[in-house]
């Protein structure tokens, strides 16, 4: 018998639990030469924010040992120019796809949200870990009362699937967790990027245009386990694992730590048909151990 891949989020079904993170996996098309992205759970798009962004001046990105420093800046189209030239094709792909989302207040997110309220848009997921411009620039993301707001207001004004991804900089993961759930959302989604730098000590300037960027790959994976793991046992929402998933191995220990799906990110640059080679892999190893439904696998880890 054919194992069940199938994961549900809220009341959206995906036929497989690995996803592609936003940044790094363009809006799809990108990666049409490499794999078929209807193979995937779904496809997580750029970060879209109301007006068009340029983003950061160069240099903006760095690899460091066992990972990646960005500091892009979250540049993107717009929402408009998303929804014109981007959007058709993620609709007629046949694909699942979350259209990430980023604003710098909350009634930004509210009427970002509102605007892609459209039947052709099956999720969204809520970047907070932008700057909240009403309060000096701190982070939304480390605000547990504003993420509940956000999520209140992002679920109020879109009718289907919410994610909201959480930020690994903060105190405590699983206060913040809760506070998705209380504001409705369908799901957390967890880490972003961790806070880094590179300096070059030749020139002793900092690599990065913007001094600082975030840390992705290999080299976050034990904080972004650990993370899942504490947010999974707070929660009753399905929680979305992110950070260093790069075979196999690694998606089954985000699964027994308590995720329901998984993103791949960084790995999509090194090799960009990973995500459906694993998609594949996870479906051998289901048959070949004899589980009969990859949820079964969801918080089986044993402590």
């Amino acid at each position: 018998m054919e194992p069940d891949l199938s994961i549900k989020i809220g009341n959206w079904t995906l036929g497989n639990p690995i996803m592609t993170a936003s940044g790094t996996f363009g809006y799809g098309k990108e990666f049409a030469g490499f794999l078929e992205i209807r193979d995937l759970g779904a496809v997580v798009v750029k970060g879209v924010s109301y007006e068009s962004r340029s983003g950061n001046p160069p240099p903006r990105i760095v690899e460091t040992p066992c990972g990646l420093l960005n500091a892009i800046g979250l540049e993107n189209v717009g929402v408009e120019k998303f929804i014109e030239e981007k959007l058709p094709y993620l609709r007629d792909s046949g694909a699942q796809f979350v259209v990430n989302i980023l604003a710098d207040s909350l009634e930004g997110y509210a009427d970002l949200a509102g605007k892609l309220n459209r039947d052709d848009i099956p999720a969204l997921e809520v970047n907070v870990s932008c700057p909240n411009v009403k309060k000096g620039g701190l982070s939304f993301g480390s605000d547990p009362a504003l993420i509940r707001e956000i999520s209140s207001a992002v679920k109020e004004n879109f009718e289907k699937t919410v994610i909201v991804k959480l930020s690994p900089n903060v105190t405590d993961i699983r206060l913040l967790a809760r506070s998705v759930e209380e504001g409705g959302a369908d799901a957390v989604s967890l880490v972003n990027t961790l806070l880094g730098m590179a300096i070059d000590h030749r020139q002793r300037k900092p690599v990065l245009a913007n001094i600082v960027g975030g840390l992705s790959g290999p080299a976050i994976k034990p904080v972004a386990l650990r993370m899942v793991w504490e947010a999974a046992g707070e929660v009753r929402i399905p929680v979305i694992g992110i950070g260093g998933i790069r075979c196999l191995d690694d998606v089954l220990e985000f699964l027994l730590a308590g995720a329901s799906a998984v993103q791949i990110g960084t790995a999509n640059l090194v090799e960009p048909g990973i995500s459906a080679k694993i998609v594949h892999q996870l479906k051998d190893y289901c048959f070949e151990h004899q589980i009969a439904r990859v949820s079964d696998l969801t918080g089986a880890l044993l402590v």
